[in-house]
């Protein structure tokens, strides 16, 4: 049974909208030991101080791409939960030297420094942009989850545990169509990149107690999937600004029409559970030992895909409503 209480964890990117959420949920129903915020902006960690003020929260300022204050950081930790990342597109796109030094060279120091403080247990977050990548964006989260998926091969005999999770777009996180959306309502016009974009629908607290559950359930080398309902952009749109017009501005650089969670090259590892998925590992290290292969699922048909426009749940136009009334 795994106790939280015992935990003394470090939240990399821990002031952004899920390490926010996560710090908040995590206080309310499983105080840690400590949990240690560690993040470059200090503003973000004054206005997080101020709003949580809890014995356990510790703030540390430092970039991921900075392996020796990570091996600081990381002393006597228990559990990592690695949410750092430059993760909007058009930027990464632009920038791809700034992306890959922090998401893929900074994912390999947070292994590098987890694996040398003997942390019990690493899960990282990943998004459906890394599955069959066209942005750098999601080339720089699917080497992400590779290195931290074969870091099990590493651990020794410490047995670090190193699993990920990949879910779609959130809900009114930071940077999502939904705050775009709102805000443009004011105006009476809503820009919208195609007619018939599809995307995954997670809210943030759906996302953390599904992060929070991987924790628990863990064993190392798995990609954890929730099952989501899709939503249509267009239905969105009506659902936030009913009366607004609509401007379309055409798909952005690296932007795919519809996401993937899982492609149908994955398949074969995959296994179907009730609300979720799990990817196990093609690796050694995975079938060596036994406490790595049981799971009470399914195995999914060889061409089993998932993908939002295929995704048989959507949500309508009524749905989304009372999903966003729920967040404000």
């Amino acid at each position: 049974m795994f106790d939280w209480s015992k935990q003394v964890i470090l939240l990399t990117g821990g002031t952004g909208s899920f390490g926010q959420a996560f710090t908040q949920y995590l206080l309310k129903y499983h105080s840690p030991t400590a949990l240690r915020i560690f993040s470059r902006d200090e503003f973000k960690q004054y206005e997080m101080q101020q709003r949580f003020q809890h014995p356990c929260l510790r703030f540390f300022i430092g970039d991921v791409r900075d392996p020796e204050r990570l091996a600081r950081a990381m002393d006597g930790v228990t559990l990592v939960v690695h949410a750092a990342a430059l993760k909007q597109i058009v930027a990464c796109e632009y920038n791809p030297n700034e992306a890959i030094k922090t998401n893929i060279i900074g994912t390999m120091n947070v292994l590098n420094a987890a694996l040398d403080a003997q942390v019990e247990r690493v899960l990282g977050l990943i998004t459906d942009k890394a599955v069959s990548p066209i942005n750098l964006y999601g080339a720089t989260k699917l080497c992400m989850e590779k290195l931290l998926i074969q870091g099990n091969s590493y651990h020794g005999k410490h047995r670090t545990a190193i699993s990920c999770v990949r879910y779609g777009n959130v809900a009114n996180s930071r940077g999502s169509v939904v705050p775009l959306f709102r805000k443009q309502k004011e105006t009476g016009t809503l820009t919208i990149t195609h007619k018939d974009m599809t995307r995954f629908w997670i809210t943030l607290e759906e996302g953390v107690k599904f992060v929070v559950r991987t924790i628990e359930t863990m064993q190392g080398g798995e990609v954890f999937v929730p099952k989501m309902s899709s939503f249509k952009i267009m239905d969105l749109a009506r659902a936030i600004a009913p009366e607004a017009k609509h401007r379309f501005v055409g798909i952005r650089p690296g932007e795919k029409l519809h996401e993937d969670l899982i492609n149908h090259h994955e398949a074969i590892n995959v296994v179907e559970l009730a609300d979720h998925f799990i990817i196990k590992p093609g690796n050694v290290f995975w079938t060596k030992d036994k406490r790595l292969t049981a799971f009470d699922g399914k195995t999914v048909v060889a061409d089993f895909s998932y993908n939002s426009k295929t995704n048989p749940h959507y949500l309508s136009i009524l749905d989304l409503q009372k999903s966003l009334e729920k967040l404000f």
